[in-house]
């Protein structure tokens, strides 16, 4: 294991998460409805926000595995790395240009920055396996994440500092201020991004010899991959219990916030929640990277979906915004070591050819299954009337998940990669 390639892998994580936090959750969001969409409905306003976010993640959805095996079978994977990391970030700067009315534009330039920032983890995570072997992806995914929450941390926390106290940044408005934290993302994005770009080479490997374009050679390889799930059958379990709990967790991260307006709590105690589950998952996404040592990755994960199952409970009782600041913990102790977990078990029952064709197959799994989480917190709260009774229907997800994952064999998923690569004729 090469320490430098391992942390500039990490920064990736440190430089694209600022996209995560300040794009997606925290500032863009208010900036859309509040100045974007300002003349028009507001509840028009919201389905936009929604129509953009859908047609981006359904892009990325359908792209991500097709891209995964071009990239496998070319050898290419830091070069679709660097085009959608480029588009992400261009997309971000250009959000600074957004003023009041431009929703359309903003809803094009959202778009193109999530499927850039989609686009490009399909590829980050493909390096995992390469870089770390064995047992050490497991602390080195958490670490990733540990880094993610570090650097979307800061510079969220920078970026809200400025449009409160535009002032201080010898700025004239608050609109400013907001505007030119969009632009930050894209600067703060492609500065820590270099060592990735610099230092992290990729491991060339043989591949049997397809004809056609690469379009055509990915759609193969995706046809292929459906086909040969069977083969992986440990892994095609995992992927099972990982679409119902990743349900439950994207649900968690896009729903809390708006619950939380919905039973009353004010808008500054829900940015300031969002601040603590960042700095809060730091240190614990470097224990859960501990933990895995120790009682096995598996056992991790699985204590990390109980903590999720509390989460969900007790949210049904929530009332004030202690409450929301309480779960807001909770939920940082858990968020970054379920996720970094579950991408490291993945990647160790994927054979070493066929990397980022299979962590694109785990990307559009994990787009998909966050479709109907959402759903069901709508349709629950929408018939009893109750969002209450919505946040503690998603429980179903989490103990469905954690029983088949209790199923899983992961050295038993590891054997049954190898005996794969023998039949077709791979180097290990």
């Amino acid at each position: 294991m090469r320490k430098k390639e391992v942390r500039s892998w990490m920064m990736y994580d440190f430089a694209n998460s600022a996209f995560a936090t300040t794009m997606m959750a925290a500032v863009l969001p208010v900036f859309y409805y509040d100045v974007a969409a300002k003349n028009i409905d507001q509840s028009l306003a919201t389905s936009y926000w929604g129509y953009s976010q859908s047609i981006a993640v359904l892009i990325v959805a359908f792209l991500a595995p097709i891209l995964g095996a071009i990239a496998d079978y070319s050898n290419s994977k830091k070069t679709f790395l660097r085009f959608f990391a480029y588009m992400g970030m261009i997309a971000s700067v250009l959000m600074a240009f957004v003023g009041e009315g431009g929703y359309l534009f903003a809803s094009i330039l959202l778009i193109f920055g999530t499927i850039g920032f989609s686009g490009s983890n399909v590829f980050y995570d493909a390096f995992l396996p390469e870089i770390a072997k064995g047992e050490a992806m497991d602390p080195i995914s958490a670490r990733g994440y540990a880094f993610g929450y570090i650097g979307g941390g800061l510079l969220l926390l920078v970026n809200l500092m400025m449009i409160l106290n535009p002032s201080w940044f010898f700025l004239p408005n608050t609109l400013v201020a907001t505007q030119l934290s969009f632009a930050s993302v894209g600067v703060w994005w492609f500065i820590f991004s270099i060592p990735m770009f610099k230092n992290v080479h990729e491991v060339e490997h043989s591949q049997p010899k397809l004809s056609g374009s690469y379009v055509t050679i990915g759609f193969k390889r995706l046809r292929t991959t459906f086909r040969e799930l069977n083969h992986y059958k440990q892994l095609l379990l995992f992927l099972v219990a990982f679409w119902l709990f990743n349900d439950g967790i994207s649900t968690i991260i896009k729903m809390a916030t708006i619950y939380g307006r919905d039973i009353g709590i004010g808008a500054n105690d829900l940015i300031a929640a969002l601040l603590i589950t960042q700095f809060v998952g730091i240190p614990f996404a470097f224990l859960f990277g501990y933990l895995a040592k120790k009682i096995r990755p598996k056992r991790a994960l699985m204590l990390a979906l109980w903590i999720y199952v509390g989460i969900v409970l007790l949210g049904y009782f929530m009332t004030t915004a202690t409450h929301f600041y309480l779960l807001a913990i909770m939920v940082g102790f858990v968020q970054g070591g379920a996720q970094a977990l579950s991408r490291s078990i993945f990647g160790s029952m994927v054979p070493d050819h066929r990397h980022a064709e299979f962590y694109g197959f785990y990307g559009i799994s994990a787009k998909f299954s966050a479709i109907f989480g959402p759903f069901l917190f709508a349709f629950v709260g929408q018939v009893t009337g109750s969002s209450r009774l919505g946040i503690v229907s998603l429980v179903v997800f989490f103990l469905a998940g954690i029983y088949l994952l209790s199923k899983v064999n992961i050295e038993k998923g590891k054997e049954q990669a190898k005996v794969v690569m023998v039949n077709e004729g791979v180097d290990m």
